[in-house]
């Protein structure tokens, strides 16, 4: 995480909230919408949300606001042969819709009220189909941050952000939590999917994953394959669809290939490596709205 390599990539990227680092645990389990079959798995996606800057959308002549990114090959300096090289990755952070007008994502993503106000949470970056890649989205789709309703950005504990919209979503349903996680620790071995924009690129569906360490305080260890834009992204249970935790922290990122002419993907073992931290959602719900 700590690399001086990561923080030169950061540089090249919109935003400076990037801290869930790149790693594969593993089979990288990323997968665009188009590939994905599992209808819970596409509910779960429909509310989840891109976290860009103000300056990132423009309007154009069609009544759509236009994305401006560059390439994941080019603004991170990723090999051609790296998954996902040539779309786009507009986003610097995760979210997910838990109310009518809230979201939740990590602490660290917002900081405070100047943050809040230049940031947007945009529903349907994904692709859709092969070859697709979104560069345009409905200004009906985009939202603003109106305020912190509450953060914590502890570096060994919880990391998260309760954020409330400029209005009500409409289109999308909010997304149900692990109640349960109040009056029991989350075991060993749960079957997870974590949903979000590694890398700030279009929705990835990672699953397949399983929680390492659940008895940390504060959050659980788990073998996401997750990358900066990551932070923020709700990761469910892959049984019941409901939020278990908001993926926060990582193992070390990219490392170059044998030519040293580009970047190219951490690979661990799944059980190998550090292990990427997930904010328990039992430190979330005692801050959230009751609505």
């Amino acid at each position: 995480m700590r690399g001086i390599l990561f923080a030169v990539l950061c540089l090249a990227l919109t935003g400076s909230s990037f801290a869930a680092k790149p790693v594969i645990y593993g089979t990288d389990n990323r997968h665009d919408l188009f590939e994905v079959t599992n209808p819970l798995y596409l509910k779960l996606a429909d509310s989840t949300v891109a976290l860009m800057k103000s300056d990132t959308f423009q309007q154009n002549s069609s009544g759509l606001l236009s994305i401006k990114s560059d390439t994941f090959k080019n603004s991170m300096g990723v090999c051609s042969t790296e998954r996902f090289a040539d779309q786009y990755n507009a986003a610097f952070c995760s979210g997910s819709l838990i109310g009518k007008n809230v979201i939740l994502t990590a602490g660290h993503c917002i900081t405070d009220s100047s943050e809040c106000a230049t940031t947007k949470f945009v529903f349907g970056y994904n692709v859709k189909a092969e070859g697709q890649y979104p560069t345009t989205t409905p200004e009906s789709e985009v939202y603003t941050c109106k305020k912190i309703i509450h953060r914590e950005q502890n570096g060994d504990g919880a990391d998260f952000g309760v954020i409330l919209l400029d209005r009500n979503v409409t289109g999308h349903e909010p997304l149900k939590l692990a109640q349960v996680r109040m009056n029991s620790t989350i075991e060993n071995g749960t079957k997870l999917v974590m949903i979000g924009h590694p890398s700030g690129l279009p929705t990835k569906i990672d699953d397949e994953k399983s929680v390492r360490d659940g008895n940390q305080s504060g959050f659980f260890v788990a073998n996401t394959d997750s990358y900066g834009g990551n932070s923020g992204s709700a990761v469910f249970n892959e049984l019941t669809g409901e939020i278990e935790g908001v993926l926060v922290r990582g193992e070390n990122d990219f490392v170059q290939d044998p030519s040293g002419s580009c970047n190219i993907s951490n690979v661990c073992p799944a059980d190998g490596c550090r292990g990427e931290d997930v904010t328990k959602i039992s430190s979330v719900i005692p801050y959230l709205p009751h609505t």
